[in-house]
């Protein structure tokens, strides 16, 4: 079947003597369990030569990969981009290194790339959601144009790419299926829905909680996260009544999401798009809840439908559209059979097409063999 991107699914041996110095925005961040989960197999693949961020990541919760990538990564200086290729050179000299590697497709590649060319090396970058758009199309083509490679990790994005005059590589993001194990779910009421993500507009959780009200059966919302629309959240809860009806609890460490999602019936993903255009590509939520065996009813945007399949594995509603999720939501709490057939199909998925082991052996074979 033609494409206008390469698609990716099968790992290839990596050649061992590539090294790669990857450069990345903000670390560690906590939402960025995709980066972590690549990075590390990079690292365990013998194929990282050094973690370069632009910027500090964010305090608090830390993902259990950050302490066995920290002695490789350095937190570059502010500056110019050229100032930031240029210790990111300097420090990656002498270390083997034979290509730079910007993990995100604004900043990072643009300071990659100048590294390169100082390092007289290759370069390539990645591309995932926002970062497409943070840069115009004519930029986005013109720092394709000496790249060794482009990757793509959902199909929404790489549409935005190939839109460009760019052709990426599909290499989508993985999901540990051991470190979510599928449960079976625990009878009895209320039905505990759950929705897991950063308080920012474009996750949609004011329309998930808008949509609480016009469900009338026993339910219980869990709305783990944090960010700057908490308090906007929580006056919305109040101003509605939701009252015991919805529980906004603090975000996570990612050891305790696993168990987190066995509690759960249903995982809703409310995504929009938002003002500025920024939407999901396929959150790490969606993945997860799949791999732990549970329904998904989710917003159809960005790559979301590339995970959940509608009336296969979940329920599939336009984004923004209270009504429409409650129905949704709805018609999955008076179906439990539906549930349990949906979740299993949902772990199968997960399984055969967003296996980490795979995912990432795919990554890190797309870049040993390019950059090498």
């Amino acid at each position: 079947m033609s494409s206008t991107y390469d698609v990716e699914v099968r790992p290839r041996r990596a050649r061992p003597r590539a090294r790669v110095a990857v450069v990345v925005s903000g670390w560690p961040r906590l939402s960025e369990t995709f980066a972590l989960n690549e990075l590390t197999a990079l690292h365990r693949a013998g194929l990282l030569a050094g973690v370069f961020a632009t910027k500090p990541g964010e305090p608090g919760l830390r993902h259990p990969a950050v302490a066995e990538l920290e002695p490789v990564v350095t937190v570059l200086r502010g500056g110019s981009v050229a100032d930031q290729a240029e210790e990111v050179a300097t420090r990656a000299a002498g270390t083997g290194v034979t290509a730079v590697h910007g993990y995100f497709a604004h900043r990072p590649a643009e300071v990659a790339a100048a590294a390169a060319q100082a390092l007289v090396v290759p370069y390539g970058f990645s591309v995932h959601a926002l970062d497409a758009r943070k840069v115009t199309s004519a930029e986005l083509a013109a720092r394709a144009a000496g790249a060794s490679v482009v990757l793509a990790c959902n199909a929404d994005v790489a549409a935005t790419v190939a839109a460009a005059g760019v052709r990426p590589r599909l290499l989508p993001h993985g999901v540990d299926v051991d470190a979510f194990p599928a449960t079976p779910p625990t009878p009895g009421a209320p039905v505990e829905l759950l929705a897991v993500g950063r308080f920012v507009a474009k996750k949609g959780f004011a329309t998930l909680l808008s949509a609480l009200p016009r469900i009338d059966r026993d339910v219980h919302l869990g709305l783990v996260g944090d960010g700057p629309l908490r308090a906007g959240l929580v006056a919305l809860a109040r101003e509605l009544r939701l009252g015991s009806t919805v529980t906004i609890e603090p975000r996570l460490a990612h050891d305790a999401l696993p168990g987190r999602y066995a509690d759960a019936d249903i995982v809703v993903v409310p995504s929009v798009v938002d003002a500025t255009g920024d939407r999901d590509g396929l959150p790490n939520v969606v993945l997860e809840a799949m791999a732990s065996g549970r329904p998904v009813v989710a917003s159809g945007v960005g790559a979301i439908a590339t995970g959940v399949g509608d009336r296969e594995t979940g329920l599939l509603v336009p984004p923004g559209d209270p009504v429409a999720l409650a129905e949704a939501i709805t018609e999955l709490v008076d179906r439990p059979e539906l549930r349990r057939a949906f979740g299993l199909r949902a772990r199968t998925v997960a399984e055969t097409r967003f296996a980490l082991e795979d995912c990432a052996s795919a990554f890190c074979s797309a870049l040993g063999e390019i950059h090498a």
